[in-house]
């Protein structure tokens, strides 16, 4: 048994990381089919998290980013080449929140 404490329901709302999303919900919920959401797993864009059973479960950072790839598939961009594009612009994302969290603490 572990001491750490369990997340509670209010919490996982909350949570933009939290698995809640089936595969099929997910699909429905950007416009795509699961073939899809597996693609971009296979192009390692998005791991999606197993449930007990084996199921793929999605969190609601991952349907955006699966959105992102799928707005630039739409658009006609390879699948593989929209996910490098998709990671690319969260590390970017990413760096630029960091830079600007240094920058607030070096002029504190």
């Amino acid at each position: 048994m572990t001491d750490q404490p369990t997340a509670s329901p209010s919490d996982r709302f909350d949570d933009e990381d939290y698995p809640a999303y089936t595969m099929g919900r997910a699909a429905e919920m950007i416009g795509t089919n699961a073939a899809f959401l597996r693609a971009i797993g296979e192009a390692r864009l998005i791991t999606p998290l197993r449930s007990e059973g084996g199921h793929r479960r999605y969190s609601r950072y991952q349907l955006r980013i699966a959105a992102r790839a799928r707005e630039l598939v739409d658009q006609g961009t390879a699948i593989e080449t929209a996910c490098r594009i998709v990671a690319l612009e969260d590390q970017l994302e990413e760096a630029l929140q960091l830079n600007e969290k240094l920058r607030n603490n070096a002029a504190h």
